[in-house]
């Protein structure tokens, strides 16, 4: 069972939905964005994704984008990364991270290398959103088998006949997307999220967590009512683009974690 695994079951036995909180690694610095990590699960973040900067973010609205630039510009790299999650974990050993990005960083690494590296600063699971199912061979199986959980994008596009192959190597939880079109395009509406989350959990068991255009308390409440929980991405990353102080930027994530927890 990894940390997801277990928290999940965890959260079940609560009868509470999830709130997963999404940051870039390394925005605006290391320091700074390690600060925020560490502070998230006492905001009441239950699962931490942790974003992997990239030059050609092609899945990502303008502020993720800019913040892979401040991150890579500021030195960031995919070791900087995993050494951010190991010094996460050297005084958290329970809250489960993800790291979510695209496979050319972790292919110049060489993906026996990379999950190696993964397994042991840390990381439970990995998003990565430019390998499709056919392309499991790649990644997703060699993951899995190092004990990592692969977690699977479905999206308004994705059909009857589509769904199966994506759930099929999906472990962990499934990353409802509530739009179409990039992270932080529109606002996620809850009546046209519940049905497709209804048609995913009728054919997996796995958690279904709702993503993009969340951006209140008010919102992640609504969506986590008809989920399993809920994703915070870009309204986070803006607190952090506007440059509020560390503090400032957790009671807003707490904000957002509460309003989803209430669900």
């Amino acid at each position: 069972m990894t940390r997801i695994d277990a928290k999940f079951a965890a959260l079940k036995a609560e009868n509470r939905k999830a709130f997963v909180a999404y940051v870039m690694a390394g925005d605006p610095d290391y320091a700074t964005s390690l600060e925020i990590v560490r502070g998230l699960p006492d905001a009441g973040v239950d699962i931490i994704e942790l974003g992997m900067p990239f030059t050609d973010p092609m899945a990502d609205g303008p502020t993720i984008q800019l913040a892979g630039q401040r991150a890579l510009e500021a030195g960031q790299t995919l070791q900087k990364t995993l050494d951010m999650a190991r010094a996460f974990r050297a005084a958290d050993d329970t809250t489960p991270i993800v790291m979510m990005g695209y496979y050319n960083p972790i292919y110049n690494r060489g993906v026996e290398t990379f999950l190696k590296d993964a397994q042991e600063a840390g990381i439970d699971g990995l998003i990565v959103v430019d390998l499709p199912p056919e392309e499991d061979d790649e990644l997703c199986i060699p993951a899995q088998a190092a004990g990592l959980n692969f977690i699977r994008l479905a999206t308004p596009t994705t059909d009857d006949a589509r769904l199966p192959k994506v759930l099929q190597n999906t472990s962990g939880f499934v990353y409802y997307v509530s739009i179409t079109g990039i992270t932080g395009a529109a606002n996620a509406q809850a009546g046209d999220v519940g049905p497709e989350v209804a048609r995913i959990k009728a054919q997996t068991d796995l958690p279904v967590i709702v993503g993009f255009g969340i951006k209140s308390p008010e919102a992640a409440e609504a969506i986590a009512g008809v989920a399993d929980g809920a994703v915070v991405g870009s309204a986070i990353v803006k607190q952090i683009e506007d440059g509020r102080p560390v503090t400032e930027i957790l009671d807003y994530v707490k904000g957002l974690a509460d309003g989803a927890h209430r669900a």
